[in-house]
């Protein structure tokens, strides 16, 4: 089953509790380090691979349209956004049951003002769409306080509290869900997913969840929002891992790899992406596509094939984050691919645009690839070099020797 293209984003509050900063601005546009939190949200959901955004909006919804009117912002992250404005307050499922004709048959919502830094796609693996109407992200907190309560026998949730009696330590609500369109039964015009729904889906044993590490913080209090002003946008900084495709991914027994039916996946390999997405690294593919020089095929033929190799590792709970690919050889026979390019390993052009393009931590980063062309790209660009091994990918990825850490926010949340 293909893991959904689809992402909602909750943003019709009206974030009272931050007193004047929403007087004229909706909350998830707060200047969070010199853009909006609404921004952060949205390159995350681009980056999981998501390609159609739904906002559903209420107050201030026109100061959602012009954002997005003069930001352009789907343009520039390579999705479509699709604003939805309720007329009064509904509630974040009357928002939905509000929005039932733009639904896909499974799509992730999200709330608009909180940041969990995991893999979303982790969800997939814990959805059972036979049993399972909707799949929800819990992180641990020392101070339940200000969120909804989990309890759960494995992946079942058992208990869903909206606030808990009393504070203290326990699982909460994240605020990012996977759901099914069946949850519409469960909906009406006016009506809370936290109170109305979610307990109704516990009683009933189809509610699930699976608890996640990461860094959390919602801005709905002025305390975490200057927290988040002074760290989030550090967060994106990290570590990434940059993979060559043909004989690291996929065999190479035959070479020039292009087309799907040709592609074989090495044993371990989409377990090794994973690990990394779980993990909290960047994946990227950098590889050599010298099959477009010499004529045997074409740029989209390689487009197309990434856009496959995504849709599969999306259904398996992994992600790419990004894609380069090099057409260029000296010695091709297409004469517009025929030359001497930077982008080509051993020379490491595409490493160093993705870290243009990225917030890399370059320290804590590595190249892995079946070629010392591979590890010559790693060394020149500054990161460490890895030639991948007989055992495979996933015991060169578990073996890296670089942990990444997503600490979470100490302190209380009230």
């Amino acid at each position: 089953m293909r893991a959904p293209k689809q992402c909602v984003v909750l943003i019709g509050g009206l974030g009272t509790r931050l007193g004047t900063l929403t007087a004229d601005t909706p909350k998830p546009l707060i200047d969070v380090g010199g853009r909006p939190f609404l921004e952060y949200l949205l390159g995350e959901a681009a980056r999981f691979g998501f390609s159609e955004i739904v906002l559903l909006a209420g107050y201030r919804a026109d100061r959602v349209a012009r954002y997005l009117e003069e930001s352009d912002i789907g343009r520039a992250l390579n999705v479509s956004i699709t604003l939805r404005t309720e007329d009064r307050p509904a509630g974040t499922g009357g928002a939905l049951w509000r929005a039932q004709d733009l639904l896909d048959e499974r799509f992730f919502l999200i709330n608009g003002d909180s940041w969990f830094d995991f893999n979303w796609l982790s969800l997939v693996l814990v959805d059972e769409p036979h049993s399972a109407i909707a799949t929800m992200a819990l992180r641990h907190l020392d101070n339940t306080g200000r969120y909804g309560v989990v309890g759960t026998d494995g992946h079942v949730v058992r208990r869903f509290l909206e606030r808990p009696p009393t504070a203290g330590p326990g699982n909460i609500n994240s605020g990012i869900y996977l759901l099914s369109r069946t949850v519409l039964d469960y909906l009406s015009a006016t009506c809370s997913l936290e109170r109305d729904v979610f307990p109704i889906l516990a009683a009933k044993g189809i509610l699930r969840a699976t608890v996640s590490t990461g860094r959390f913080i919602d801005i709905g209090v002025p305390a975490d929002l200057a927290r988040a002003q002074a760290e989030l946008p550090g967060w994106r900084r990290r570590p990434a891992v940059f993979l060559d495709r043909d004989g690291t991914l996929n065999e190479d027994e035959v070479g020039y790899t292009h087309r799907i039916e040709e592609f074989r996946w090495i044993p371990g390999a989409v377990e090794a992406v994973r690990y990394l997405n779980d993990a909290g690294f960047y994946v990227f593919v950098v590889t050599n596509q010298a099959g477009i020089a010499r004529g045997m095929y074409d740029e989209r033929q390689v487009v197309e094939l990434h856009a496959w190799i995504q849709n599969e590792l999306r259904a398996q709970g992994a992600h790419i984050d990004d894609f380069r690919y090099c057409p260029f050889h000296p010695e091709g026979t297409v004469e517009a691919y025929r030359q001497v390019h930077p982008w080509r390993k051993p020379s490491p052009g595409m490493i160093l645009d993705l870290m243009k393009c990225w917030q890399v931590d370059v320290d804590r980063s590595a190249l892995i690839g079946d070629s010392d062309s591979d590890v010559a790209a790693a060394v020149a660009s500054g990161v460490r070099g890895l030639k991948v091994g007989r055992t495979g990918l996933l015991a060169a990825v578990t073996g890296l020797g670089v942990e990444y850490s997503a600490p979470s926010l100490s302190g209380r949340f009230d």
